[in-house]
């Protein structure tokens, strides 16, 4: 009895996703297909660069890194180049709305797929709140903080983990973008295009013109220079440390995410396959470029330890005697963010849409307007939720857990990667044992793990010792990356056993790699390929884990509670309402009616 429930469980959470032959869904409406290459590098330009250049790179030089909020996005820019890369692979081998949802529900299994979709959805709801949150108080700066100032007075919210008043202008312009998207695809497109290329040519205005008053000497600031009362740390290139700058780069994150927008279109895009990996690639080139010259020019400008938390560029182009550049900025930055913000929401209603399609969401989400093509159910719900939270919750909170969610969703890409290039692509349905499998012995089973007989195509065999070094790669990098969060202020100080440990842990780390790298690996032909398997999404899994780990507990709590709500989504209505579910239900009755008409079948 208990293996019988222990092979049904283990059923409905591996199945995996299925192509329908006519590539419709349930409501009958498709998607249109408007978005060429232009659109979709604009669409990931415009939703990531934003605030991570207009309000993270002077708060994160401030707090965090000091000048070498530099390389705390250059740390970034590799986290997310290195998911990239994954998206872009499965974009071209999945051209469906959905982004990484899809990819792991086809590759993984159902419940990985729902865990994943549903950070996603709170990784594009708060990705709205927090930008729209980072917009208001980017307005209320430049205006003298008026609004936040008699709000507090006439509205104050006395609550710990709230903030302490209602952002109604946050709520305000949600709403309005949100009316926007309801209306059509390429409206929405059009506007992106205009507010991006706005918002491009403010980056390259800030930073020609800030070359004109850098300080070579603000990157080496030394400790008594710094007045007292400060939080300067050390001073120098690295006041805070290495450690200060890995803390820095798990904020700067936050300035990356979006680009995954892009791989959401696969049903809206006129060629996916060939040009959402393109998108990916170079919008992700077009940022990095974008942070690393921002964070440079400003952080020689000005003082790190007095840089602006809210809107540091304007500020610092005032405190230097260019009010002409500080306004063109201040100008440029609300096209940016409200760039930004239609970025980051464009995708939110086309996750819920993808996971209601397959009936393991609300069905009304899967209703698209006949009129319009857009989701407007998931629309209008997915913006006045964004817009509650953006008014409600402080910009810090928000931005922790977004990073946390996303993270876990590019890990688990990485992983559906390794898991579908070193997997059978053609497995039999039934490979009996042989006696020689039987007792197999342990030069043999070694021979295995180092692929002895150079096999070239995966097959059963190969798949099992692939999927087991993958499990034993995962538990070895969590064990690790704890192990350097706990102690890696002790590296390069004369306490050494640390270090000593940490060698043996990355050993240990790469030895599963290593035996993944010598499998035989499934080459499809597809557009564009993830390269140097497995070290480049080892890497990428590497560097995700440890960045959650730097996130604080409480950014932990409140995600395990997010998925708590989402598992109880799960055991009762998904598991019932499965359209895969459903498909391998009909299959099994199917049979038993064959079975009954002719009994020697089911011998």
């Amino acid at each position: 009895m208990f293996q019988r429930v222990l092979g049904t469980v283990s059923n409905v959470v591996a199945r995996k996703k299925t192509e329908d032959p006519d590539g419709t869904n349930e409501g009958g409406t498709r998607l249109a297909k408007v978005l060429g290459l232009g659109d979709l590098i604009l669409l990931g330009v415009g939703s990531t660069l934003g605030v991570g250049v207009y309000v993270l790179a002077g708060e994160i030089a401030k707090t965090e890194a000091g000048p070498a909020v530099t390389l705390s996005f250059l740390v970034a820019a590799i986290a997310s180049a290195l998911a990239g890369v994954c998206y872009a692979e499965f974009a071209a081998r999945v051209p469906k709305a959905g982004s990484a949802y899809i990819y792991s529900y086809v590759t993984v299994g159902e419940l990985a797929a729902f865990v994943i979709g549903w950070n996603l959805i709170l990784e594009y709801i708060i990705g709205t709140a927090s930008v729209a949150r980072a917009f208001s108080s980017y307005l209320d700066t430049m205006t003298g903080n008026v609004t936040a100032n008699t709000l507090r007075e006439v509205m104050p919210i006395h609550v710990s983990f709230l903030s302490p008043y209602p952002d109604f202008l946050s709520l305000g312009i949600v709403l309005v973008l949100t009316a926007l998207l309801a209306w059509g695809v390429r409206e929405s497109a059009m506007m992106n295009n205009i507010f991006t290329a706005f918002n491009l040519l403010t980056v390259v205005t800030v930073i020609i013109a800030g070359l004109f008053k850098v300080n070579a000497s603000n990157w080496n600031i030394p400790k008594s220079e710094i007045p007292k009362g400060v939080k300067g740390g050390e001073g120098g290139f690295l006041p805070f440390g290495f450690s200060g700058v890995m803390a820095g780069a798990a904020k700067c994150f936050f300035g990356f995410v979006g680009f995954d927008c892009v791989a959401t279109t696969g049903e809206e895009a006129k060629n996916p396959q060939r040009h959402i990996p393109l998108a990916i690639v170079t919008s992700l080139i077009i940022i990095f470029l974008a942070y690393f010259g921002i964070s440079t020019v400003l952080t020689m400008m000005w003082p790190y330890y007095d840089q602006d938390e809210n809107a540091s560029i304007v500020i610092t182009f005032k405190n230097v005697g260019m009010p002409v550049v500080s306004t063109i900025v201040s100008a440029g930055a609300i096209f940016a963010l409200c760039t930004s913000l239609l970025g980051t929401m464009f995708p939110m209603p086309r996750m819920l849409y993808a996971i209601a399609s397959d009936g393991l969401l609300f069905k009304l989400f899967a209703n698209v307007n006949a009129r319009t093509k857009t989701p407007v159910n998931a629309t209008i719900i997915s913006g006045v939720v964004s817009g509650i939270m953006a008014a409600l919750f402080n910009l810090e909170q928000l931005i922790n857990m977004m990073s946390i969610g996303t993270l876990l969703a590019y890990t688990i890409v990485a992983l559906c990667v390794l898991l579908l290039r070193y997997r059978d692509p053609k497995p039999a349905m039934y490979e009996p044992r042989t006696l020689k499998e039987e007792t197999c012995t342990c030069g043999q089973y070694f021979g295995r793990l180092i692929n002895f007989n150079r096999a070239l195509l995966p097959d059963k065999s190969t798949t099992s010792i692939a999927e087991g070094a993958t499990t034993v790669f995962v538990a070895c990098t969590i064990i690790t990356t704890i192990w350097i969060v706990n102690f890696e202020d002790t590296f390069g100080t004369d306490t050494t056993w640390p270090l000593y440990v940490l060698i043996l842990f990355l050993v240990l780390t790469c030895l599963p790699v290593i035996v993944i790298a010598l499998q035989p690996q499934d080459q499809p032909p597809v557009f564009f390929k993830v390269p140097l398997l497995p070290a480049l999404p080892a890497v990428s899994i590497f560097v995700n884990v440890y960045l959650m780990m730097k996130l604080d507990f409480q950014t932990w709590i409140r995600f395990a509670v997010w998925l708590i709500i989402g598992a109880l989504i799960y055991i009762f209505y998904s598991i019932q309402h499965s359209v895969e579910g459903n498909k391998d239900k009909m299959a099994k009755e199917s049979i038993q009616i064959v079975n009954m008409r002719d009994p020697k079948l089911a011998w």
